[in-house]
């Protein structure tokens, strides 16, 4: 490891040495990367960045899967560095709201495998005896919490990656990189104040620079730089006995956002409750202007007074010490995104370019083995698909949109945030040609990929009273189940299920491919044989080597040498860069994205064909349109193409026309619809109610890359001849026993210890009859990966991944729910539809 020749050429340029650079270095060198050059603008050990200011305390408990299991593995790694000091951590709640909050931590906690309880306040206060206990209701305990040193970390993993490239890496401290060079398409080199590298693989890992480092290539990584408050007050004479750095849990005061900790005799307080003080990358200052670092302004007093108020009425005994004042203050700068999850993979448009940006301290040496093991072999152990930096792709990149996001995600880093709250901030962005009619028809709008798509229409709000005796029982009273929630959803989904329902815009990615080699090409993509007949369409799992999911989709074969992909909204960012990333230099393929230039309309339900047939010139019968293929039509006089599938499970056809036509298609089926009672329906249906029905698997909830088609049970494809990517590993899917099945549970009483009625929401742990979470034989907890209201079957609905001696049609089992243990039944093992289990409504 040497910074005294600056290389020509490296194989893999990191650019960033913090924390998050560091662990890069360290795992690549792990997956057999052996010239890996180092560098940052600022000195070593501490360049500047939040690495070197942060607070180092991990408390592993999220309520994200995603973010818990990159903690719990990160505290792993620096438990191995000898960097790690577990000293528990405690969430402390001033409201009964906070309390409810700590029980669903806890429920978090056991879907995700990690150790975590509620605490009474004398519980608190025997363990902190410092916490003032007269304004608190109780809190939530994490034994595996505790602080890293995350500068040493770095220190460790650089001389581990140097013996494992045998003095391969390079680091090359106080070196600027002022430009990217990049030709095709593809990086070339980089170019910094001490020399031009050329690089087969760059990583950009600069933290709160990093926007301004890929802006070099022209590619966007969107991230803003944020202030958290930070004093350290000290000495403490209550920490006076007690040796080492903390002795103490990290103590985080939830209801004002702030937390408290020990640090030798000093108590840092650190604070989100302020308001949100945003940056710009330009005015953050050269290591030479600033007098501490460059992310260590001065701390801004108005902003603090509150904070500082809250910190003396919890831990008054502490900072009331005569001897005690503020050593250090600062508005440390880190880096926040547009929905606060890090900003990972590879980046579109350029090839050979790599993010790694936003990452927390908690979670740094997990990501960067995920992200080195994605480089290297396609994928990760731990699946980062809620990070994937192309998830705002085509929407989401612009200063304006990062900087609104960022302020309002700020105030929710400690908040109480709902598994369905919904952003406010730069909305309406993306909207379909219906959005106007939907407007007046009170459509209730959420917001996917920037997408405005109705979730329910208030104009419906009869069909509850229509649908009152079916829709007994199944009503929801709290205001945390029902919040984010209608019952007219319950009313659309039986409307629509006895007569029809419209659906417009589900925000789908859609992209063409074209070119002689097209064929070829997707069959290495896709698990279904790709090669039919024009004009049928083929559902499809999308898999990485290790047989997990990628994507699930649909192609459809428009002709000899076309084929269209449609793929959720959300998931079109980064399916467009997976598929571009496969697209060979010397194959005759084109992709073209068509997302934003075709709607859909989606019309379902028994009286579906007589709908559309008023409204078409060609023939919609069943002989000559049936299920599973597509066609071009004529609605009105609007040309549109049209394929008759359902993820609701009725007949029907999603109708693709151009933008600019797409109001006149929604008034023309509208009006030939109305001697039908014709209804628009939003996507609470066809999102949720209709699709868990029908048992039907959503990417990112059921399908992730830790599940294989087999336990999913999406096997009907068979192996086909042709390779494709994780063919291997899915044919021995096949052939082996399935550590876990995913089922389909039913609630079989609502009734919790208070005697109110509860709906899960989805997340929740999944318990055998003696109350311990389930767990297959790889270590995988059981939990809800989605949960719905059923109308149709008179059940609310849970799917989940269960082993196999509890993936028995009727096993009784239990889910835990706020605090409550509630017993539900297993009603399907595998993909069979609960409801309609032939399918025949589909082939009506």
């Amino acid at each position: 490891m040497s910074d005294d020749e600056f290389p020509e050429h490296a194989g893999t340029v990191i650019i960033g040495a913090g924390i998050v650079g560091n662990s890069l270095a360290y795992h690549l060198a792990m997956q057999g990367r052996d010239d890996i050059l180092l560098t940052d603008k600022g000195p070593l050990p501490d360049p500047g960045g939040s690495t070197g200011h942060a607070s180092n305390f991990l408390m592993p408990v999220e309520h994200s899967k995603e973010i818990t299991h990159l903690t719990q593995r990160s505290i792993e790694q620096y438990e191995d560095m000898d960097t790690f000091t577990n000293s528990g951590g405690l969430e402390v709640a001033r409201t009964d709201e906070r309390m409810e909050e700590l029980k669903r931590r806890v429920q978090s906690a056991k879907s995700w495998g990690e150790e975590g309880r509620l605490l009474s306040v004398e519980e608190i206060e025997e363990m902190v005896p410092y916490i003032n206990t007269d304004i608190i209701e109780g809190g939530f305990y994490s034994p595996g919490a505790g602080t890293c040193d995350p500068l040493r970390a770095g220190e460790v993993m650089r001389a581990r990656a140097d013996d494992a490239t045998d003095g391969g890496l390079t680091v090359s401290p106080n070196t600027e990189v002022l430009d990217m060079h990049v030709e095709n398409g593809e990086i070339q080199a980089v170019e910094t104040d001490r020399g031009t590298v050329e690089a087969d693989e760059v990583v950009i890992a600069a933290g709160l620079w990093s926007p301004k480092i890929a802006e070099m290539a022209d590619v966007e990584i969107p991230l803003t730089p944020a202030v958290h408050q930070m004093v350290s007050v000290g000495p403490i004479s209550f920490f006076e006995d007690y040796e080492g750095e903390i002795s103490f849990p990290v103590v985080r005061d939830m209801d004002t956002q702030m937390y408290e900790r020990q640090h030798g005799n000093d108590l840092e307080v650190g604070s989100y409750q302020h308001r949100p003080i945003l940056w710009d990358v330009d005015d953050v200052p050269s290591i030479e202007e600033s007098p501490l670092s460059p992310t260590q302004p001065p701390l801004t007093d108005d902003a603090f007074e509150q904070s500082m108020e809250d910190a003396l009425e919890i831990v008054p005994e502490l900072l009331d010490d005569p001897q005690a004042g503020v050593r250090h203050e600062i508005d440390g700068l880190l880096s926040v995104t547009p929905n606060g999850m890090p900003l990972l993979g590879p980046l579109q448009d350029v090839d050979g370019l790599w993010s790694c940006a936003a990452v927390w301290i908690k979670e740094a040496p997990a990501i960067g083995e995920a992200v080195a093991q994605w480089m290297a072999q396609g994928w990760s152990e731990i699946d980062l698909h809620g990070s994937d930096v192309n998830r705002f792709y085509q929407y989401g990149n612009s200063e304006e949109f990062v900087k609104n996001r960022a302020h309002e995600g700020f105030q929710k880093i400690y908040g109480i945030v709902h598994p369905a709250e919904q952003w406010q901030s730069s909305r309406p962005l993306r909207t379909s040609p219906f959005y106007s009619r939907q407007d007046d028809l009170g459509a209730r709008f959420f917001e996917a990929a920037g997408w405005e798509r109705p979730q329910w229409f208030e104009s419906n709000d009869d069909l509850v009273r229509t649908y009152n005796a079916e829709l007994d029982g199944l009503l929801r009273g709290n205001e945390w189940d029902s919040r984010w929630w209608s019952p007219i959803i319950l009313g659309e989904h039986l409307h629509m299920r006895d007569h029809v329902g419209m659906i417009g815009d589900m925000g789908f990615g859609k992209f063409d491919f074209v070119g002689s080699d097209v064929v070829d090409y997707l069959e290495t993509m896709a698990v279904g044989r790709v090669d039919v007949d024009v004009g049928k369409t083929v559902y499809t799992p999308i898999l990485a080597e290790n047989g997990g999911f990628v994507s699930d989709l649909t192609m459809a074969r428009l002709g000899p040498e076309h084929y269209r992909v449609i793929t959720g909204g959300a998931a079109a960012g980064a399916d467009r860069a997976w598929f571009g990333s496969h697209i060979s230099d010397d194959a005759d393929v084109t992709m073209i994205d068509r997302t934003e230039s075709l709607c859909t309309l989606g019309v379902w339900g028994p009286d579906a064909r007589e709908v559309v047939q008023s409204a078409t010139e060609e023939d919609m019968s069943h002989e000559a349109f049936p299920p599973y293929t597509a066609q071009e039509i004529t609605v009105g006089e609007v040309d549109a193409w049209a394929m008759r599938l359902s993820y609701v499970g009725e007949l029907g056809w999603e109708i693709y026309a151009p933008m600019g036509q797409g109001q006149r298609l929604w008034d023309t089926i509208a009006e030939a619809g109305e001697a039908y009672d014709i209804r628009p329906v939003g996507m609470g249906v066809y999102g949720t109610t209709g699709r868990m029905e029908k048992g039907y698997r959503l990417h990112g909830h059921e399908l992730e890359l830790e599940y294989t088609p087999a336990e999913a049970g999406l096997t009907f494809h068979g192996v086909k001849d042709a390779d494709f990517i994780g063919k291997e590993a899915y044919a021995e899917a096949i052939e082996e026993e399935n550590a876990a099945t995913l089922c389909t549970l039913s609630v079989d009483d609502h009734t919790s210890e208070s005697g109110e009625r509860r709906f899960m929401l989805g997340n929740e742990p999944i318990l055998d009859e003696s109350g311990e979470v389930i767990v297959d034989d790889h270590g995988r907890e059981s939990y809800v990966t989605s949960a719905g209201t059923g109308p149709s079957v008179g059940k609310h609905l849970l799917m989940a991944y269960l082993p196999p001696e509890y993936a028995q049609k009727g096993q009784h089992l239990q889910v835990e729910y706020m605090g409550d243990q509630y017993p539900v039944t297993v009603e399907v093992a595998g993909s069979r539809p609960l409801f309609d289990p032939e399918n025949e409504r589909i082939r009506g």
